[in-house]
């Protein structure tokens, strides 16, 4: 739903078009909202005899998308909306200490832009002071006071809505409050989680790409923009699904990609798949497809002449999902016990307070420690590469001194670049920028595989002469590799447009690349130098497949050893084995 509002809403518009964080508090816009849902959710579908609200087929609402009073946009709020938001920012402080002077006197008198006591409208700080850690008495207590009323204002907003939803509309689908960040990811993700928990799922938006800069760069890549492009095995930490999920609910992704020009796209699906299943992360949605098929290159809107960006339909993105999704479906990576159990006073997400952990990329916990509860049992944080052994687990309402982590001392080696899972079958070599599944029913490899030598797995080798693919094995009939008489091979490399060229070039301070040619369509993709090597001496013949998974040639395994050995097909993306 877009937040522009009209006329006929009765809400004053700004005059810009946009209205961020007004669903919040305006209870116009709120009311018109609610009309929008009772229309969409209320009317008979003639088809199936039922309203959208009893839809079986209606799985997730998401109540609103990137927005939270808690971003840099909420500062945009002006006149009308501001000065509403004021008053009740007083009713707030007037509930708590029982009149606007005695909250006056808790902040010292500390100003803020647009203050007016006298008809009971406390001016708001900008978002940017709630970011700040330093200040005096009355400043600091000011900060939290507006840090409670945000989230408290979003957290009833939602319930608000759940409310209407359930008892009003009848509605039966489950129901997520929003998806967005924070100004500060590090303080104040845990209050924006915690606003969302009226709801039935956590959710958020979260992207892997690197720098891109140019005209057009929200959308699309055109000659003479710049790119930083680093395999996210080299980068760890920024995996999207390194996620703090809240203890009792689901976790969801809405919105994701291994955006252009990012090009080491393969081990998304591959590494999407295996720290989900770890982890426990239970949906992961990408954007976008806007096709029912294959997407060539092509204009990022249809008419300038350019390369999409918001784009996934791809053989390195989509044409990666059938493996890693049967093995996200199927459980064959097994997900681990929690490694982080944290516990958060809200008292402490109202002050800022640093978290035990954060998945914010610049989060050190060495650096912010000073800034930790005085009340936490860890009192030195947690390391980031956390994300990568297991689960990590937030309680909110809790007792900070009861939080507990694992000796991650097995799993996280810093000086030789290595993570392993608390379950033994993930493991992550970010100095190589390597990553191997080693399950009974999935093993594979995704990364630069030519710089490491022959991957040898629990019933599997893998010689490759390729800089940089991604292979992986699961079984089709529910058995180990070992005794499966079914398995699908999935094969990824990297992928361009036809024409596509760069040369170096810098961004910002970084090492980078420069397009000098966007390209055009068909995609060209790099053969595979694949040697598969499988213990599993039943297997006779590989079914190779064509990219809607028919059958084009068979090939028959050779026997080595006592093991089967295939060379795989350089153009291929899909073998079954049987």
């Amino acid at each position: 739903v877009s937040s522009r509002v009209t006329p006929a809403m009765g809400v004053v518009d700004s005059g810009k078009g946009h209205e961020m964080g007004k669903l919040f508090f305006d209870k116009k816009l709120q009311a018109a909202y609610k009309s929008w849902l009772k229309q969409t959710l209320s009317e008979i579908n003639p088809h199936t005899g039922i309203a959208l609200a009893q839809d079986p087929a209606l799985a997730i609402i998401q109540i609103q998308n990137e927005d939270s009073m808690l971003f840099w946009s909420s500062q945009g709020i002006e006149g009308a909306g501001a000065a509403e938001l004021r008053k009740l920012f007083g009713a707030f402080a007037n509930k708590k200490y029982g009149s606007l002077d005695k909250a006056q006197e808790a902040w010292a008198k500390h100003p803020a832009p647009g203050d007016n006591f006298a008809a009971g409208e406390p001016g708001m700080l900008i978002v940017w002071e709630l970011t700040q850690r330093n200040g005096s008495p009355g400043q600091l207590k000011r900060r939290a006071d507006q840090m409670e009323f945000f989230t408290l204002m979003m957290r009833d907003f939602n319930q608000d809505i759940v409310n209407y939803l359930r008892k009003d509309l009848g509605c039966k689908a489950l129901i997520n409050a929003g998806n967005w960040k924070t100004a500060d990811n590090v303080t104040m993700n845990d209050a924006e989680r915690y606003s969302y928990t009226p709801t039935d799922i956590m959710g958020v938006n979260r992207y892997y790409g690197g720098a891109h800069e140019g005209k057009n760069n929200g959308w699309a890549i055109v000659n003479g923009d710049t790119f930083t492009d680093e395999s996210v095995l080299l980068n760890p930490r920024a995996l999207p699904v390194n996620l703090k999920q809240v203890a009792g609910y689901p976790m969801l992704i809405s919105e994701s990609s291994w955006v252009p020009p990012q090009g080491y796209q393969s081990e998304g699906p591959f590494t999407v798949a295996a720290y989900s299943s770890l982890s426990g992360v239970d949906i992961y949605y990408w954007f976008a497809t806007g096709e029912e098929d294959w997407r060539q290159p092509g204009s990022a809107n249809g008419f300038m002449p350019s390369e999409g960006k918001w784009i996934c339909a791809t053989p390195m993105l989509m044409g990666q999902w059938p493996a890693a999704a049967l093995l996200f479906r199927k459980g064959f990576v097994k997900q681990g016990e929690p490694v982080v159990s944290e516990q958060r006073a809200l008292d402490d997400l109202w002050q800022r307070k640093t978290p035990i952990v954060a998945e914010d990329a610049g989060y050190d916990p060495n650096r912010d420690k000073d800034n930790f509860s005085k009340e936490s049992n860890i009192k030195n944080g947690v390391n980031p590469l956390a994300f990568l052994v297991g689960p990590v687990v937030t309680k909110y309402g809790g007792d900070p001194s009861k939080s507990s982590v694992v000796d991650f001392i097995s799993y996280i080696d810093e000086t030789a670049k290595t993570v392993t899972s608390i379950t033994g079958e993930l493991a992550l070599d970010y100095g190589k920028g390597l990553c191997t599944i080693n399950a009974p029913k999935a093993q594979g490899v995704t990364g630069f595989l030519n710089k490491s030598g022959d991957i040898k797995l629990a019933d599997i080798a893998i010689h490759s002469g390729n800089a940089y693919a991604s292979i992986l094995a699961v079984s089709m009939d529910d058995k180990e590799l070992k005794r499966s008489a079914k398995i699908l091979i999935q094969i990824g490399t990297t992928e361009r447009p036809t024409g596509w060229a760069t040369k170096p070039a810098k961004v910002g301070k970084r090492d980078g690349e420069e397009v000098t040619s966007f390209g055009k369509a068909p995609w060209q993709i790099v053969d595979a130098d694949v040697t598969l090597t499988l213990d599993n001496a039943a297997l006779k013949t590989a079914h190779v497949l064509d990219v809607n998974g028919m059958t084009v040639k068979d090939i028959p395994l050779q026997d080595v050893a006592g093991k089967k050995q295939l060379v795989l097909p350089a153009n291929a993306l899909y073998l079954v084995l049987e």
